[in-house]
């Protein structure tokens, strides 16, 4: 079977939705728009590899909103669609190539079914649905009416042999059309048509938000997790906190590395999907969690809840201790936090306290840690 890569052009700025922040790195239900995109197209079995075109700049916000999604390297794109296109085609191999909108987060898993059989007779394919409503010209008052018979609304993604599209694209030169089957029939090349899907429906303005946002609200709950950590301080430092390595006289004792800031948020995400605690996932009896990096629990649960359909919406943890102080490393953690969840770092919250000298963490002789997790799951 040939390779079928997916390559999702999202170099445009998004200016049209309001937003400084370009629309295809704007949350849509918690989730970058480009990451519903990408999601979609990953997981479908046929398709071998995904890549993703981006405009100039967009590498810190591309690889916040596609943390631990394997799409390689990222693609530099051009002025124009066609230039990010062909930045695309220079990039990948020979094969299939479905060209899609990072604009279009819902792709269901038939239409690529559809243009992949389809290719089989043909250069290209594209999902189109039927025009539905009245066509007419006119501005302030109508000028007749457009006959609709034969007019067709052509969505993304689009399938190609790709040695076919380079070749439309080298014929078209600089005056290559914003639209890839418009590229391949300027070539004189042969584009089917296959049922496409209203799920497809192209992100443009403010009320296509809106209707995105009630589609994935609608079948989905609302669920809370808490959780709850504590390790006594053992031996020489370095102190793992949160992800990252604090300069501390002492340690934190445990099979792992004690974290307790990660191992309170991953039982709290673990309680919020009804899946169990920590102890059942990594047990401490089995030797290969010992010394085990905590990052790996949290990722862990994280892609738990993504692989039932899940939204992570928030988490918030409170960290316990009279020392170290947290205030100076708060926002390192919140950062690491954030980067192993794939959320961004509004999303995560960390506080700190004591217990005025009280108990156990009042006498230093260890730290606690409580959090809670807020996330989506289908109902």
């Amino acid at each position: 079977m040939e390779k079928v890569t997916a390559l999702i052009v999202a170099a445009g700025s998004g200016t049209r939705m309001g937003h400084d922040t370009p629309k295809q790195y704007r949350l849509l239900a918690g989730k970058p728009l480009l990451r519903h995109a990408v999601e979609a197209l990953i997981a479908h079995p046929r398709i071998t590899a995904v890549r993703v075109v981006i405009g100039a700049d967009q590498e810190a916000l591309a690889s916040e909103a596609l943390i631990g999604l394997d799409v390689g390297s990222f693609i530099s794109g051009g002025a124009e669609r066609a230039d990010s296109v062909r930045a695309g085609l220079d990039a990948i191999e020979d094969g299939i190539v479905l060209v899609h909108d990072a604009a279009r987060p819902f792709c269901p898993p038939e239409v690529i079914e559809r243009l992949l059989e389809a290719l089989d007779k043909a250069d290209g394919a594209v999902p189109v649905l039927p025009v539905a409503d009245t066509l007419a010209k006119g501005d302030r008052e109508l000028r007749g009416t457009v006959n609709r018979t034969q007019l067709l609304r052509v969505q993304t993604p689009q399938a190609f042999h790709v040695a076919d599209l380079r070749y439309a694209y080298d014929e078209a030169g600089n005056s290559a059309p914003t639209d890839e089957s418009t590229v391949m029939q300027l070539a004189g090349l042969k584009v089917a048509t296959v049922e496409g899907d209203e799920n497809l429906h192209k992100l443009t303005s403010p009320r296509d938000w809106e209707r995105a946002e009630m589609m994935l609200a609608a079948p989905m709950i609302s669920r809370s997790g808490t959780g709850f950590d504590v390790h006594a301080f053992d031996g020489a430092g370095p102190l793992i906190m949160g992800g990252i390595t604090i300069d501390y006289p002492q340690g934190l004792a445990g099979h792992s590395d004690a974290d307790v800031v990660l191992h309170a948020i991953t039982d709290a995400l673990l309680g919020a999907a009804a899946l169990g605690d920590i102890g059942q996932h990594f047990p401490p009896s089995d030797p290969q969690w010992k010394g085990a990096a905590s990052d790996r629990f949290l990722l862990h649960a994280a892609d738990l809840i993504r692989e039932r359909g899940g939204i992570i919406d928030h988490v918030d943890c409170t960290v316990i201790c009279e020392a170290p102080k947290v205030g100076p490393h708060r926002t390192a953690i919140q950062s690491r936090v954030a980067e192993i969840l794939g959320l961004t770092v509004d999303r995560v919250s960390i506080k700190a306290t004591t217990t005025e000298q009280l108990g156990f963490t009042g006498r230093r002789e260890g730290i606690a840690a409580q959090a809670i997790a807020t996330v989506r799951l289908p109902a």
